[in-house]
């Protein structure tokens, strides 16, 4: 990856790169997600916040497409998506993370970032049949960018190591290769910080501002509250399911209605 020599700047003529509207999800009557609502341009970065039960994760899978909406509006880049499932939604543009990064433990760090790859001609039979060439240089071509990846996130020193080799800083940052190993232009990040020493907290941070520097929306859950406070200029409070307040970091931390709901009636 190589940076931009100027940040881009959001389209405000444009789509936004991701819009959710009254987004809504029950399980057996209780509402897990209740009218959740956002937009996110290209070039953007949003952090949410919430006590653990609050909905955020199954909001993110809502938005992701491993889980399907009761009610709501998902688009990305002005197209309704509620309807599609999750590799459908990978193939518009988003790409996310998980909590617990679950990478194929005996295959090569590299390997594991090169199997994310999207269209690739050779997971078609014919394809490979027919146009064995074209297979070896897409192959190619996505281990290069895997590779390239892979060094970004300092990760290259492992490139040919099992990931069951990994710490879980380690398996956080090949998390992240493989999903930017999508060509996203939304991304969606499940609690990056979470186990994390304070070391690598710091160079996740890093990257995760340049990324969103080249361009890609950034829709990040955390409990870290520096991560928050570094990385996101606006700040999505959700409690019960529900949008709770929104707004710069320093704003939501100081409301009484998040101190009480998530901070345990203490600011820090």
């Amino acid at each position: 990856m190589t940076a931009p020599s100027t940040p881009p700047t959001p389209d405000a003529g444009s789509p936004p790169a991701l819009a959710v509207d009254e987004l809504a999800r029950d399980f057996g009557g209780i509402a897990a997600v209740d009218g959740v609502g956002f937009t996110l341009r290209r070039g953007e970065i949003l952090g949410v916040i919430g006590p653990n039960g609050a909905g955020k994760s199954t909001m993110f899978a809502l938005v992701a497409g491993s889980l399907k909406p009761d009610r709501g509006t998902i688009r990305i880049e002005g197209v309704p998506v509620e309807g599609e499932g999750a590799h459908r939604r990978v193939g518009r543009g988003l790409a996310r993370t998980f909590q617990i990064p679950r990478p194929f433990p005996e295959m090569s760090v590299l390997d594991n970032v090169v199997t994310a790859a999207t269209g690739q001609s050779g997971e078609r039979v014919l394809a490979s049949l027919l146009a064995p060439g074209r297979v070896r240089r897409e192959e190619a071509a996505a281990r290069e960018r895997a590779f390239a990846l892979i060094r970004f996130l300092a990760l290259d020193h492992l490139a040919d190591r099992p990931a069951r080799v990994l710490s879980g800083g380690q398996r956080k940052l090949l998390e992240l290769a493989r999903a930017l190993m999508a060509e996203p232009r939304v991304l969606l990040l499940d609690e990056p910080a979470a186990g994390v020493n304070p070391a690598l907290l710091d160079f996740i941070i890093e990257r995760i501002a340049e990324i969103n520097r080249r361009g890609i929306a950034v829709l990040l859950i955390e409990h870290n509250m520096d991560m928050i406070r570094r990385l996101c200029p606006s700040v999505l409070v959700m409690a019960a399911g529900r949008p709770l307040a929104s707004g710069t970091p320093e704003a939501v931390m100081s409301d009484p209605r998040v101190v009480e709901a998530y901070l345990g009636g203490s600011v820090h």
